[in-house]
């Protein structure tokens, strides 16, 4: 971790704090100690380890400067849901596929924007492993909370703030004693917290399935979902071209290369820039360094 880096973290991390409410709350969610982030505040750098520095650049999702990331198209469409779940305590389940920037604009939105709280989940989460993601991600510390105890802060904490939301990202790796707190969550706040459930196509067929089965409680998820599941549109070429400019990329052909060859994901994108680039600083050092011949 160079200055540069850990300036841009500091910046980061003072919007958090600010945004979250408190150096406490924004440790908590960051799963860090408070003294390391008062000493990150306080330019007290020598303390940090490049690992802790690591935690938390990952933690408030910051960028690196050589990757520039754009608004595409699904990014505006998610970001608008999100704002109007928020604003208007609605609950929406959004479908996409993997690689188009669904975590990246929920965890933007998250960081931006005061109580929200996002989650990714997990199959591996029982129904205490969920809300005691839930209580961090609200700057809210469960140890020694029974699941009972845990559901009831939860519920009681949300009806204090205004216009909370909760986003579930990967939903459909939930399993269904887990996928039934969104029941108890929707029922006790309803008209009170948006709810987001983020997938891929998984999910609509997941809850439909179990529609489909008569499976305990799909029917009242899908009742609260509206029996509807958004579907994002997915990486255009606008969305490619954008990236590709913003990166560096130009010209036409090379931009159509990406285009084809990254298959609407925006990770393979990233790679297919990322090689396209090196390939080019190659060719120009090799022309500027021609080989001798012997």
């Amino acid at each position: 971790m160079n200055q540069v880096q850990k300036t841009q973290i500091l910046e980061e991390l003072t919007s958090f704090i600010q945004m979250k409410g408190s150096q406490n709350k924004a440790a908590i969610i960051l799963g860090v100690s408070s003294a390391t982030i008062s000493n990150i505040i306080n330019h007290n750098w020598d303390l940090i380890k490049n690992d802790m520095w690591r935690k938390i650049s990952a933690g408030l999702g910051t960028k690196s400067n050589e990757w520039q990331c754009v608004n595409t198209r699904d990014y505006k469409i998610l970001t608008g849901l999100l704002g109007d779940a928020q604003s208007n305590s609605m609950c929406y389940a959004i479908t996409g596929d993997a690689g188009t920037g669904k975590t990246y604009a929920m965890r933007k939105y998250s960081n931006s924007n005061s109580n929200v709280f996002l989650l990714c989940c997990n199959e591996y989460w029982n129904r205490k492993y969920f809300l005691a993601e839930l209580l961090q991600a609200m700057g809210r510390d469960s140890s020694g909370q029974t699941v009972s105890e845990m559901m009831s802060t939860v519920v009681r904490e949300l009806k204090k703030m205004d216009s909370p939301l909760i986003i579930m990202d990967e939903a459909d790796k939930l399993s269904d004693n887990v996928l039934y707190f969104f029941i108890t969550i929707y029922n006790r706040l309803e008209g009170h917290c948006g709810i987001i459930m983020a997938a891929t196509d998984h999910l609509a067929k997941l809850i439909r399935r179990g529609v489909k089965l008569n499976k305990k409680g799909y029917r009242e998820i899908y009742s609260r979902l509206g029996k509807n599941f958004i579907e994002l549109k997915g990486v255009g070429s606008v969305d490619v071209n954008q990236i590709c400019v913003a990166n560096g990329i130009t010209d036409k052909d090379l931009i159509f290369k990406v285009f084809n060859e990254c298959d609407g994901d925006l990770r393979r994108c990233k790679r297919t820039i990322h090689a396209l680039k090196n390939q080019l600083y190659e060719t120009a050092d090799s022309s500027k360094n021609p080989k001798q011949k012997v």
